[in-house]
């Protein structure tokens, strides 16, 4: 299997290469370069998320020196649940937990496949042969939102050979998040930059498209950018799928919480190699670039703007680029997805109805979801089974849900032990020559 740039101007690179260099050369993103058809018979005897990821992985890394491990990988990176619960008494609706992770997010799962393979390339050659002698540290570069930067520096704190610098919006993540972020240390390194997380994605993709910088240093990424984050991301949906589609006969679709768009082209990946997916809803914040591309057919990035569903205040989503390239026309992109755009009164007043309702407490993403479901007809929710994809476990935004549902949160373990840590960021401003300097900084440390 190789892959291929969305902009047609790169050669076509190994998965090991396309996960090591994070983007293309050119600026575009990595898409294969060939689909592998993936009928259900493959995963017959098949159900747990390591097992359902190793069927369906295998495709991508073939030919890769990485193919003998992407069982040990799966093993070492879905190593915990992602549960579908029923939300309503009838079951048509449910919702898919994707919290159970070490930061209790969803990009836990991305973060940890992507540091398993990377630990494994870095240490053979192309031919599989064990590596003598050090190579340059790698330095992965990684914007956040909120819960992307702290699914990566808990995947890869204290891996030998491997800097992780965390570029997060200064005052725009919850104060939960922010620790996350800034807890690590050791050979994490991270940065409050003073603008947007968009000023943030844009200093990275700006720094793998400078030559004397990738010159300078071994770069990759771990943004949804990066094929080893989003194919994982993908897992879930097959074996969701899968298990509905066996126990019920039917293709369930799925409500999205969306902002770089990641998460939502996975399950559109998923669903073209052959998973039994039906509609795919992308549920937005006050950000409405990507509803008001697919009501207008004109795409137009913006400024992001701060609301309470912090995670996915993009307003350049960088995965629209792979879901372009894979539907180049309007009528195939509206085919392909639908998408709504909710704001924060009614995010906040989703978390009130919907805890009194069902006795469930939703994250602000995870109620843009629920919002985007409550808002529709009876007869299309009663038409088919619908899961709401919950992104983050609520105590991450205690400030925000817990006045709204009138009680205290109980906090997960691995987020409890956060608040013990020390914290450490330094500020940056949004320059390429700022970025380079703070690189240097931290490389000569190692």
């Amino acid at each position: 299997m190789k892959f291929v740039s969305t902009r047609g101007q790169s050669p076509a690179v190994s998965f090991g290469a396309a996960l090591t260099q994070g983007l293309a050369p050119d600026g575009g993103l990595y898409m294969p370069g060939q689909w592998p058809a993936m009928p259900l018979a493959a995963f017959d005897g098949v159900s747990s998320l390591p097992d359902v990821a190793d069927v369906f992985l295998r495709p991508f890394v073939a030919g890769d020196a990485i193919a003998a491990e992407i069982a040990n990988v799966t093993r070492d990176a879905f190593n915990f649940p992602a549960p579908l619960e029923p939300v309503t008494a009838d079951g048509r609706l449910s919702v898919l937990e994707l919290f159970h992770g070490p930061t209790a997010a969803f990009k836990d799962f991305g973060a940890r496949f992507l540091a398993a393979c990377i630990a494994r390339i870095r240490a053979f050659d192309e031919k599989g042969r064990l590596r003598v002698g050090a190579k340059r540290p790698l330095n992965i570069l990684v914007a956040t939102s909120g819960d992307t930067g702290g699914a990566v520096a808990a995947a890869f704190h204290r891996r030998d050979g491997v800097i992780v610098s965390v570029l997060f919006p200064k005052g725009l993540v919850s104060p939960t998040q922010e620790r996350q972020l800034t807890c690590w240390g050791d050979n994490v390194h991270s940065f409050r930059v003073s603008g947007s997380f968009d000023d943030c994605q844009r200093l990275v993709k700006d720094a793998f498209v400078d030559a004397s910088l990738r010159a300078r240093f071994e770069l990759s990424s771990a943004n949804s950018i990066n094929l080893g984050r989003l194919l994982p991301q993908a897992v879930y949906y097959a074996a969701t799928s899968l298990a509905v589609y066996r126990k019920h006969g039917v293709a369930p679709n799925f409500i999205i919480p969306s902002g770089n768009l990641g998460n939502s082209v996975a399950c559109v990946w998923a669903r073209k190699l052959g998973l039994p997916i039906g509609r795919i809803v992308l549920a937005h914040n006050a950000n409405r670039t990507v509803p008001d591309f697919i009501e207008s057919g004109e795409w137009r990035p913006r400024a992001s703007v701060p609301t309470l569903a912090s995670a996915m205040d993009v307003g350049t989503p960088s995965n629209m680029e792979r879901l372009r390239a894979l539907f180049p026309d309007m009528d195939s992109v509206r085919g392909a997805v639908s998408a709504a755009s909710v704001t924060d009164d009614q995010i906040q007043a989703r978390i009130s109805a919907d805890f009194r309702q069902y006795g469930k407490t939703w994250c602000p993403h995870t109620a843009t979801a629920a919002e985007v479901y409550a808002r529709m007809q009876p007869a299309e929710r009663e038409s088919a089974r619908w899961i709401v994809v919950s992104t983050a476990h609520p105590a991450k935004f205690r400030e925000i849900v817990e006045p709204l549902i009138g009680q205290r949160i109980e906090i997960p373990e691995s987020l409890a032990k956060l608040f013990s840590r020390p914290v450490s960021a330094a500020d940056l401003q949004p320059s390429l020559a700022a970025l380079t300097a703070a690189m240097e900084t931290t490389e000569s440390k190692i």
